[in-house]
């Protein structure tokens, strides 16, 4: 049973981590199973190099202020590993005096700890409700070292999620985009494309439950990018000691001579194009050079129940995550007429046994995405983008290539941030830190007030919603706002429901994407914002897309779902939007809502006042059992108008004449 940790994984889940505060070392690990750390016991405190952040991520930042919490987190691929590893964690406190057993080392009045799932799915929501109870349970016994729970929680989930598909609405269980709609509104959409243009962005909001709901929830829009999108979006090293980065620049020159050897293996030909002609890949991985630790690293690792993929390289230098896609050569999709399994067997084979710092996009074979069965979505692992794709190329290779997605980030993670090796992220944070350096992301997301903050002029002119896109966002918001009584069950086959939302993007996503492919569509990507369809082009997800080609969306109508003619309402559209994303426009509007409140307030408590002194002043005379209205106006309307002089002279004597009125017909 100790070394039950150095054995392939069961099932989807690969570990039940427990992480505790201790008064002198921080957070620590204080359980796992398996063990983390092959041949020790369940109880050790050590920790794998690509995972020293886990007790911290586990463990927020500022979770004494909360009572109860739960955290998503990535992590990244352990030796062996090829993708991300999924990360729950169900935080609780409770008072020390509570516990039926306490040990020696707890000393302060509360005992904060997490119980953590790490977890091969993406199955966040459902993790966290099978988790929660757990915790909950494992609370309750008030003795920690009871740790049969948890090694039930292991089995019981391995057993119960093994053969679980993420095609189901499960995938997205917590996850509410009919929320996001109703706090966010209008920018939705902005959060939408902010991604699609593979920018920095920050998400701020404490405590972290908000904040990863959130996160998460903008990227289930997207279509597919949840299931199958994730796989390489935690692609980062952690900080290394100086006796490691010498092991690593001796390490480097053998790396080289491996390029070398890889490119004569798979015929690359001068200046890096895939020669033409069959090549038989087996047994050539042992003329590829490196040592004994790079070759465990980078091995595949199977389960019964998980399905590994090609993986893309991660890690190269910035200029080449850039510029590498623009030399894909087309022709090359007619080149290779090697049979189907042949050739995906033998590029699979030769991918595994090379160091991911070997291989290069430019080796890899760009697939032809096949035709939908109707009514079955056809899914293939994409070459070029390393990731399950249907025959739309969704989703979209946005996490690849150094491009992060941590849904919280830990304060010991800050580096990342301005990590050379880190193109962009999209990233969760509760402490103040991350929000204070600007400059370190292009936005900032502060949920609380639903506030999108962009840095550049230029990229908030990029961003500019359309007058189409106003309209779709309008739809958006009609849709929900009105159906916010309704009660859902799932959301499914409802307009406003989370289905539905994400349907809508779905249908936007490939609109957009159909545009693109035809010819003299200048004024249809009008309709998407010229600026942006520009700078979409150039991003690295944009570029893998488009190596690629895809039939299906011939079938897809090639214009924006809102295009038409400018109207009336789009004039009101535009000024509210103004209004609502302008801090100019935000002042005006609250002084508009206070102003009209305090003239209705106040010119009501001033008119039935003066109404009722009047009642009883000689000026009013009954006669045959009615009022005369024999009253002088102008010495009605002074005295009002003199009364309410900081108000505006008409607002105050309609008020004031509509109350006198309403008085006269009650008496």
């Amino acid at each position: 049973m100790e070394k039950r940790g150095a054995l392939p994984p069961r099932g989807p889940v690969l570990h039940i981590v427990v992480v505790g505060f201790h008064h002198k070392k921080g957070c620590q690990v204080e359980f796992s199973y398996p063990p983390l750390m092959p041949g020790e016991g369940h109880d050790s405190h050590g920790l794998p190099e690509e995972w020293k952040y886990l007790p911290f991520l586990a463990l927020p930042d500022g979770a004494h202020n909360y009572q109860e919490d739960t955290v998503f987190f990535h992590l990244p691929p352990r030796c062996g590993d090829r993708t991300t590893v999924y990360g729950v964690s169900c935080y609780r406190q409770i008072e020390a005096k509570a516990l039926k057993v306490r040990q020696a080392d707890i000393t302060r009045e509360t005992v904060q700890k997490s119980v953590c799932v790490l977890s091969q799915l993406p199955l966040y929501g459902l993790l966290q409700a099978k988790l929660q109870l757990i915790t909950h349970a494992y609370f309750e016994e008030k003795d920690f070292s009871q740790i049969s729970i948890l090694k039930e929680l292991y089995d019981h989930m391995n057993s119960s999620l093994g053969g679980t598909s993420l095609e189901g609405s499960q995938v997205y269980l917590g996850l509410s985009p009919r929320d996001l709609v109703l706090h966010f509104r209008h920018k939705v959409l902005i959060l939408f494309k902010l991604i699609l243009l593979e920018k920095k962005v920050l998400f701020y909001i404490s405590p972290v439950n908000r904040l990863v709901g959130a996160l998460m929830t903008v990227l289930s829009l997207f279509p597919g990018m949840i299931e199958h999108g994730l796989t390489d979006c935690s692609q980062y090293r952690p900080r290394k000691s100086i006796s490691e980065d010498a092991v690593l620049q001796e390490i480097t020159p053998r790396l080289d001579d491996s390029v070398s050897a890889a490119a004569t293996n798979l015929g690359v030909g001068k200046g890096g194009r895939k020669m033409a002609g069959n090549h038989s890949l087996g047994g050539q991985n042992t003329n590829v050079p490196f040592s004994q630790s790079e070759k465990i690293c980078n091995g595949a690792r199977f389960s019964n129940s998980t399905v590994q993929h090609l993986k893309v390289p991660s890690r190269t230098s910035p200029e080449s995550s850039e510029s590498e896609w623009e030399t894909l050569d087309p022709s090359i999709l007619e080149e290779s007429n090697l049979k189907e399994g042949v050739c995906e067997n033998a590029a699979s084979e030769q991918a595994e046994n090379l160091p991911s710092e070997c291989r290069s996009p430019e080796t890899l074979p760009i697939t032809v995405q096949p035709q939908a069965n109707s009514g079955h979505a056809v899914l293939v692992p994409g070459l070029v983008s390393g990731l399950e794709e249907d025959q739309y190329g969704m989703p979209l290779a946005i996490f690849t290539k150094g491009y992060l997605c941590l849904p919280y980030m830990a304060l010991q993670q800050h580096h990342l941030l301005s990590d050379v090796t880190v193109r962009g992220f999209v990233a969760g944070a509760t402490n103040i830190l991350f929000r204070q350096q600007k400059h370190l992301s292009d936005a900032i997301v502060e949920i609380e007030d639903a506030h999108v903050q962009i840095h550049d002029p230029e990229l908030r002119k990029i961003l500019n919603p359309t007058t189409a896109d106003l309209r779709f966002a309008d739809y958006l918001v009609k849709h929900v706002t009105e159906n916010r009584d309704d009660v859902f069950l799932d959301g499914t086959g409802w307009e406003g429901g989370d289905e539905w939302i994400r349907a809508q993007f779905s249908a936007y996503l490939h609109a957009l994407l159909a545009a693109v492919l035809q010819p003299d569509n200048e004024k249809t990507l009008s309709d998407f914002g010229t600026p942006f369809v520009v700078a979409w082009k150039n991003t690295h997800n944009y570029r893998v897309w488009n190596s690629n080609k895809h039939p299906a969306l011939a079938e897809v109508n090639s214009s924006h779902p809102f295009q038409g003619q400018y109207s009336v309402s789009d004039v009101k559209l535009r000024l509210s939007h103004s209004v609502q994303n302008s801090e100019r426009g935000k002042k005006i509007g609250n002084v508009m809502v206070s102003t009209s409140r305090n003239v209705v307030q106040t010119g009501k408590a001033v008119g039935k006042k003066l109404i009722l002194n009047q009642l009883g002043s000689k000026n009013m005379k009954l006669q045959q059992g009615k009022f005369s209205l024999d009253v002088k106006k102008s010495f009605f309307t002074e005295r009002v108008v003199g009364s309410c002089s900081r108000l505006p002279r008409e607002v105050v004597i309609a008020a004031s004449l509509v109350e006198f009125k309403k008085q006269l017909d009650d008496t």
